[in-house]
């Protein structure tokens, strides 16, 4: 798994094309029942509209089973396949999109429709900002109270820490949470740094 961005707060945006009011809101939704509760919730807001049409990547972008999308009434293909491909298309993870319109008059016909779905959840992403989520593990063991400044001072230094939780008891008990991809060098290079005296292991 390698690192991807999410949202870290809610956007919202509103634009008019050709009379027609669309109304994009835009959410963290680490899973699928997080995204399911976000479409809900807007939906019950706009409940009076025509159409409340989403998308979602709900966690991992890397897994298409996290798509999912909705043309809530829309010419097949029209809006809810178009605010997927943007969402795909910026390797956003655990997003969902709800865009929401209300019908001025005039047909954009389909060409429209996925310029017009697809248009106004691209503007909306310029407003996004985003969190980093890092793929991590927890490495664990023990060491003497001799060794913990040179061990923190290591880890600091070197790696991509997100977490570190200590007992003090007999020994330091080490609980380090870090990216997964850097932990078994920092296995190594703590063992390496006690001589041997510090065998951390990754948490199963």
């Amino acid at each position: 798994m390698s690192e991807y961005k999410y949202p870290a707060e809610d956007v919202f945006h509103q634009e008019e094309i050709k009379k027609s009011t669309f109304i994009v809101h835009i959410a963290h939704t680490p899973d699928l029942n997080a995204a399911k509760a976000f479409i809900k919730s807007i939906e019950e807001k706009y409940s009076d509209a025509r159409h409340n049409c989403w998308a979602h990547v709900a966690g991992n972008p890397g897994g298409s089973h996290v798509y999912g999308f909705s043309d809530d009434g829309e010419p097949n293909g029209t809006a809810g396949k178009p605010m997927l491909n943007v969402l795909v298309g910026s390797g956003l993870g655990e997003i969902t999109a709800v865009v929401t319109r209300y019908f001025g008059g005039i047909k954009l016909g389909t060409g429209g429709l996925v310029r017009a779905y697809g248009g106004s959840l691209n503007n909306a992403l310029t407003q996004l900002k985003t969190v980093t989520k890092v793929p991590s593990v927890e490495i664990i063991g023990q060491s003497e109270y001799n060794m913990q400044g040179a061990i923190e001072q290591l880890l600091k230094t070197s790696y991509q820490v997100l977490n570190i939780d200590k007992q003090f008891t007999a020994n330091i008990e080490w609980v380090i949470t870090i990216d997964s991809r850097q932990a078994q060098q920092a296995i190594k290079d703590i063992f390496d740094l006690s001589h041997g005296a510090v065998e951390l292991t990754i948490k199963e």
